[in-house]
């Protein structure tokens, strides 16, 4: 009778693995199926040139905003600091 449990309890489990495999199999299939749907239906269109260029155009400025984000090096503080100090000596001079 222990036998039959733990036998039991195997076969759930491998079960359950095959089941989830199954399933995650099922998922991506329907995933890839309706990308191909979206990109077929993107190509009968009449205008894919422009929306191409469009999106080629949009990409150009999202990395542009990426690398002025991450390359761009920002003021030395010291140099902000000297900048004001000269604004207010040349404002009370004239």
């Amino acid at each position: 009778m222990a036998r039959e449990a733990g036998q039991r309890r195997d076969g759930g489990l491998d079960e359950r693995a095959v089941l989830l495999a199954a399933g995650l199999a099922d998922l991506a299939v329907s995933t890839i199926g309706s990308a191909l749907g979206t990109v077929r239906g993107l190509l009968r269109r009449a205008d894919t040139t422009e929306l191409a260029a469009d999106a080629e155009h949009d990409l150009v400025a999202r990395g542009r905003l990426v690398v002025d984000r991450y390359v761009a090096v920002p003021p030395a503080h010291l140099e902000i600091l000297a900048r004001h100090a000269l604004a207010r000596r040349a404002a009370r001079d004239v």
